[in-house]
């Protein structure tokens, strides 16, 4: 993972902090190996099975084949391409060149960066890095189910930001320690963990604040990082297009503005007035710090991809506009990530976009054109996935593309079936759609990956969501119920007239069909005979020809 902040680690301990030597830490180490209580013997053993789940999603992704025919011979089943079996990709996804692309520069495991000899360094090769997870939950604000899923989750955020999860401790209090995060005992069982395994990251699971990073960090001895760096990290791989890349720029300049620091009093070293340029009286002065220097550049870097930002919305714009003036309905993908909405706007459109079993595999939106089983086209967007605790710099960044859902006619709402929490999925999405103000729009369900779901989990999700569809977007299932529940929830013409078209005037006629709902058609001597009902646009054009 690339570290979101550019300047080293400062050994310093923050202002008012009290020193950690070794008495203290051999205090709390104690305190830490002392007889555990009930409830934090559940939290090691739940801990255990969120890594054990962790390194057997890894071995599956790696190894795993799925279920052949029985017709098929077993050498048939060996010989079958290694992605093939492990994304379970169908047809409807296209060859997948972006997601060969980026597997071509994925890091590898076992490989290291250090060298025996510097003439080497053309053929080193990355390795990844290592990572311990720290995580505190409260009693009074979640569950220690929910906690285990946030763990969970983490731990795949951090896998696909090019980790090795080894190891991770839970901690259950009240509210984070201010200078540490983690209580002493557990911050020095952490210390100890960190040097047993060799680990060079920790991964907090929350916000740290700049003294909590730097006070952990203190105690640890490795590098400290929290749930945003790490999302910020990987949407920072998977940005392809300028746009994207753009936002996620200034997302990370949001996240690193209120944590700059540097090697001890450096950056409160201050510049020379102007007299050192010459310029004479009324120009001394304490001059500008480091720290202050580097923030205003970081404005001015802000305030510069805000404006293309804005720029490059213009041409989404306009192509709203001509589908908007052509009275064709919007469909807008959105979801928790990882819950199949590529896979699902690939089996629906034939799309082709990029599909991988990964948190946030794809950033920039894609819209393909799609029909009603009666013929009416729509747009289906696809738009950037969502998570618990998304950071609200990523929020606002990707307000723009978000606003695509806002503008939509419908809300496709895809959920993972096969979730550990899937209701937690969906109240996690609602709340990012209500911050854009998308709350409004019209949302149909769709409960992805029936395949894999448990009909308990199923048929709990049917009587909590009115309406919901349970789909599969491998295996097809639901697919068409799906197509028919969209066609029923896109707004319908609102003028109704009756017209008589002339023979020559066919664009009318074949707009009426594809934009509109023809109720009556008949062939006449003088021309086509239509009862429909349209949009007002179309309506004023055919007003000349009423019968």
């Amino acid at each position: 993972m690339n570290h979101p902040h550019d300047r080293a680690s400062t050994t310093t301990r923050p202002t008012g902090a009290a020193p950690v030597d070794e008495q203290s830490r051999s205090d709390a180490r104690q305190r830490g190996a002392e007889q555990p209580s009930a409830g934090q013997t559940e939290l090691d053993r739940a801990l255990a099975r969120i890594l054990r789940g962790h390194d057997q999603h890894e071995q599956q992704d790696a190894d795993a084949v799925p279920a052949a025919p029985d017709d098929q011979p077993t050498d048939q089943r060996a010989d079958q391409p290694t992605d093939q079996r492990a994304d379970r990709r169908t047809d409807y996804d296209g060859e997948q060149l972006d997601l060969a692309d980026r597997r071509a520069l994925r890091r590898a495991a076992g490989l290291s960066t250090e060298l025996a000899d510097v003439t080497e360094v053309e053929y080193r090769q990355l390795r990844l890095e290592r990572v311990v997870l720290a995580g505190v939950w409260s009693s009074a604000d979640s569950s220690r189910e929910e906690a285990e899923v946030s763990l969970q989750e983490l731990a795949a955020l951090a896998a696909t930001a090019g980790s090795d999860v080894l190891d991770g401790v839970l901690q259950r209090r009240s509210t984070p320690d201010p200078a540490t995060y983690l209580g002493a005992g557990k911050a020095a069982v952490l210390a100890d963990l960190v040097a047993e395994s060799g680990a060079d990251t920790v991964v907090c699971d929350g916000e740290l604040s700049a003294s909590q990073r730097r006070g952990l960090e203190d105690i640890v001895k490795v590098k400290v990082v929290d749930r945003t760096a790490v999302i910020l990290d990987i949407f920072a791989q998977h940005a392809k297009s300028r746009e994207g890349k753009a936002q996620v720029e200034l997302a990370q300049l949001e996240y690193l503005l209120p944590r700059l620091r540097g090697w001890g009093e450096s950056m409160s070293r201050q510049a020379g007035g102007r007299v050192a340029g010459g310029a004479g009286i009324g120009s001394r002065g304490p001059g500008e710090t480091k720290i202050e220097l580097d923030r205003r550049r970081i404005r001015a870097r802000m305030a510069k991809l805000r404006r293309e930002i804005r720029g490059m919305g213009t041409a989404r714009d306009a192509k709203r506009s001509v589908r908007t003036a052509r009275a064709v309905p919007s469909v807008a993908i959105a979801g928790y990530t990882n819950a199949g909405k590529s896979s699902l706007l690939n089996r629906l459109t034939g799309a082709g976009v990029l599909v991988e079993d990964a948190l946030f595999a794809t950033l920039d939106p894609t819209v393909r054109r799609a029909q009603t089983p009666e013929g009416r086209p729509y747009t289906l967007a696809d738009t950037v996935g969502f998570v618990r605790r998304l950071p609200h710099q990523l929020v606002e960044a990707f307000r723009s593309t978000l606003e695509e859902v806002a503008d939509a006619d419908l809300v496709l709402h895809v959920v993972d079936g096969s979730h550990p929490d899937p209701e937690g999925q969906l109240a996690a999405v609602r709340a990012v759609l209500a911050d854009v103000d998308a709350h409004r729009v019209p949302e149909l369900v769709a409960v992805n990956k029936a395949d894999l779901a448990d009909p308990e989990v199923l048929q709990r999700l049917l009587a909590r969501e009115r309406g919901a569809v349970v789909v599969s977007a491998r295996t097809g299932r639901g697919t068409e119920e799906l197509r028919e529940r969209v066609a029923q929830a896109l707004p319908v013409p609102d003028v109704e007239l009756e017209v008589c078209v002339p023979y020559d005037r066919g664009d009318l006629v074949h707009r009426v069909h594809t934009t509109g709902q023809v109720l009556q058609e008949e062939h006449t001597g003088a021309g086509t005979r239509l009862l429909a009902r349209v949009r007002p646009r179309l309506a004023a054009e055919l007003d000349g020809f009423r019968a």
